[in-house]
């Protein structure tokens, strides 16, 4: 039997020096890339953990920010409503003034042609009582052929026709 370093052509120092060596590169990797690189892995979870928890707080401040929107929009919609209630009522208030006015100036329109009605009425009667006692003494005068009283007969005419239209 062959040795077996032989064969496999290892030599027991020189797997003792590589393992040395070994140990050697890796205490000093350890020390010198392996604490800076999980240093820099960690302040880059912590960079991400803080970016995701100023996306969550953004969100959080939008869904506040929606949230006063909305209720700012809901306000809105019921000063509208309310202005448009009051603008309704005013409208409907004005409408029974406008009316009112209007039924009072008809009523003030008809009392007055109802005394327009009776001044003329008057004015036509009193018009018509003297041509009737003009012609009246006229036709005294000439049946009788003198002349009359005027002022008596005159009176005597008014009274008749106050007669006749009191009867009528």
């Amino acid at each position: 039997m062959q040795n077996f370093e032989s064969i496999v052509g290892v030599n027991f120092w020189t797997a003792l020096f590589t393992l040395c060596n070994m140990l050697i590169t890796f205490l000093i990797l350890k020390k010198l890339l392996f604490k800076p690189v999980k240093k820099m892995i960690d302040d880059r979870q912590k960079e991400i953990a803080d970016q995701y928890a100023e996306a969550e707080r953004r969100r959080q401040e939008a869904e506040q920010a929606k949230l006063a929107y909305d209720q700012e929009i809901a306000q809105a919609k019921q000063k509208r409503d309310e202005i448009v209630r009051e603008a309704a009522e005013l409208a409907h208030r004005q409408e029974r003034d406008i009316l009112d006015a209007a039924r009072e100036e008809a009523k003030a329109i008809t009392a007055k042609a109802h005394s327009d009605i009776r001044q003329e009425r008057r004015k036509v009667f009193n018009e018509m009582k003297t041509e009737i006692s003009d012609i009246a003494i006229e036709i005294a005068e000439k049946v009788t052929e003198k002349e009359i009283d005027s002022d008596k007969h005159r009176e005597l005419i008014d009274s008749f026709i106050d007669q006749i239209g009191e009867a009528s």
